[in-house]
């Protein structure tokens, strides 16, 4: 129970009142000498909607201390407080002679906590020892959730890459935020960062994109107040920020439109406004930032000199703000700058100044569910201290930020929007599809994917019969319909395969395509890999099948992934030259 709860003052910090029991090594909440001491406090009521809003008044009661003396001499045991309902759902019978009890003390995890957030996104997990775990009940109230309607895959999985998509809106809401964003504005997608976590952990990718690309944003369902869903209508070549917020636009219906666009499905979001970076800043003790020149912004409210400085509050909103005084003036300057930023965040987070303090770590979790708003499946402390540890396996060197490569759009005299670059954005959209690293990542897991890599990257190597010598079967294993066909005509009108027959539908889908041969037949499977760009993980040895002549044949099934006949299969390993990226290990001065 929070300090309000028990009649304390409001202006009360809980997290000052968190103090280490030398008995159990645990951190208790210790109010005044005569309250009852529990070792979490219980649920408080939270009127915040996304961003965060002004926690009401806390309403609860202190269960009454076990009687039972303990024969060792220690302390009562203090009931635990139930977490607190969500409003709606219907109170439930308390078990019968239901009695507290101490909470089992769980190992330390502190190492593996991961806050998350900058400019107008945000993300607090706390993952300590016992009692700390048991105070993650405490931050349910806080949490504001939305429905994905069905645009996300659902939720992340331990056992699986993770998209995380970061939305920050423009929307005022709090005290003090009158002067940053568009007064009238119900909340674009004004900073939008796609989070892509490898399926080992070992690195991720911060793909920013541009509030002002032009895109395609598709009809999004919507579930309503009442229940009901209604279909919003999309529109196209327009901002991606009115993706969010413009004729009802919710964060799904953004969702959507960066699945569209990148082929990128996330599997969970959240949102956040300016209170974010305000809060949380000021939680971790501010973030180091440094300027190569004195930045004095009318707009931002930003005033610093050359060099570095710690920042937080209302100052580290104007930083992730400016744009007019940093490079060209304009929004991808501050897509840059806002990286900078990022990355300093993720150091000092990262650090033990801020991992072994539990003060810090409780400000943090206060102030970070505040400033959240999650998706319907992300709606719990518990999904998100899952989702915190995965994400705490990462190492800040292996954190590549980068941003789809776009030009400016021909379209315009007046430079004021970008459309994609077709000439690099696929290949970056396709890295982290497959899961590709943007750094070379020199861990013991990695050595293992390497090694896998390796072993496929063989397969290739050696020789190559004549295409008249392939004999092979196509199958339509989740490819387009015609695509076997189509394959067909190609391989033996323009690439010399005549020896190739259609063998109609896979007996399952595949998500990818793979071409199966018998040992013997390895320098065939390398000549046709080689005419269809495959890669090595395409290719699998095993045994070959008859052909309608019975002869010996190997078997392509096309799968998902197939783009059409003649389309090569090998994925990009390496981020195009053009594409501007950093890792946010790497300390580096705003321009």
């Amino acid at each position: 129970m929070d300090a309000q709860g028990r009649g304390r003052a409001e202006n009360i910090d809980p997290a000052d009142q968190w103090v280490l029991n030398p008995n159990t090594g645990e951190y208790e909440l210790r109010l005044s000498p005569s309250a009852p001491q529990s070792a979490v406090p219980g649920p408080r009521r939270s009127g915040s909607g996304p961003g965060g809003g002004t926690a009401g008044a806390a309403r609860g009661r202190t269960a009454a201390p076990d009687r039972q003396s303990s024969s060792t001499g220690e302390a009562p045991d203090a009931e635990v407080p139930s977490p607190r309902r969500r409003r709606g759902v219907p109170a439930e019978e308390p078990a019968a002679n239901r009695r507290g009890r101490r909470p089992v003390k769980k190992k330390s995890k502190a190492k593996k906590v991961l806050l998350w957030t900058g400019g107008i996104m945000a993300f607090v997990l706390v993952g300590t020892a016992g009692a700390a775990y048991l105070y993650l009940e405490h931050l349910n109230d806080n949490i504001t959730s939305v429905s994905d309607d069905g645009a996300s895959t659902g939720g992340f999985s331990k056992d699986k890459a993770i998209n995380l998509l970061v939305i920050g809106t423009d929307k005022r809401t709090g005290s003090g935020n009158e002067g940053y964003g568009d007064a009238n504005s119900v909340g674009h997608a004004d900073t939008t960062i796609l989070l892509h976590v490898s399926k080992d952990r070992t690195n991720a990718t911060a793909l920013s994109i541009p509030r002002d690309l032009i895109v395609n944003v598709p009809d999004c369902q919507t579930e309503q107040a009442d229940g009901s869903t209604k279909v919003i209508k999309g529109s196209d070549n327009v901002r991606f920020n009115t993706s969010l917020g413009q004729d009802e636009r919710t964060p799904s219906c953004t969702v959507r439109t960066v699945t569209a666009l990148t082929g990128i499905q996330a599997d969970n979001f959240m949102v956040a406004d300016f209170n974010a970076v305000k809060t949380l800043t000021t939680a971790v003790g501010g973030v180091d930032v440094c300027l190569a020149k004195d930045i004095d912004d009318e707009d931002s409210h930003l005033k610093l000199s050359k060099g570095t400085h710690t920042i937080e509050g209302e100052q580290a909103l104007a930083f992730v703000r400016t744009r007019h005084s940093v490079g060209f003036g304009g929004d991808l300057s501050r897509i840059a700058l806002q990286q900078q930023f990022l990355s300093a965040l993720m150091r000092k987070l990262k650090s033990n100044d801020t991992l072994t303090s539990p003060t810090k770590m409780i400000k943090l979790a206060e102030a970070g569910t505040k400033a959240l708003t999650v998706d319907s499946q992300l709606d719990s402390i518990d999904k998100l201290k899952d989702l915190g540890l995965e994400l705490g396996k990462l190492n800040v060197k292996n954190l590549t930020f980068t941003t789809v490569p776009v030009v400016d759009n021909p379209a315009e005299k007046v430079k004021a929007t970008v459309v994609v670059n077709k000439s690099t954005a696929p290949t970056v959209f396709q890295m982290i599809k497959d899961d590709v690293s943007f750094t070379e990542v020199k861990e013991q897991a990695a050595a293992s994917k390497n090694a896998a890599a390796a072993a496929a990257a063989a397969r290739l190597k050696g020789t190559q019969s004549a295409a008249s010598a392939v004999r092979v079967q196509v199958m339509n294993g989740g490819a387009p319909a015609g695509s076997a066909q189509e394959t067909l005509n190609w391989l033996q009108n323009d690439e010399g395969v005549t020896k190739s027959e259609n063998a109609g539908n896979a007996p399952a889908v595949l998500s990818r395509t793979t071409l199966e041969y018998a040992p013997d037949q390895a320098d065939q499977a390398r000549k046709l890999a080689a005419v269809m760009g495959l890669p090595g993980t395409a290719l699998k040895p095993g045994k070959s099948v008859e052909n309608s002549q019975g002869l010996p044949t190997m078997t392509l099934t096309l799968g998902k992934d197939f783009k059409g006949a003649g389309v090569s299969l090998t994925a990009p390993t390496a981020v195009p030259d053009t594409v501007q990226k950093s890792t946010a290990d790497k300390v580096e001065c705003a321009k």
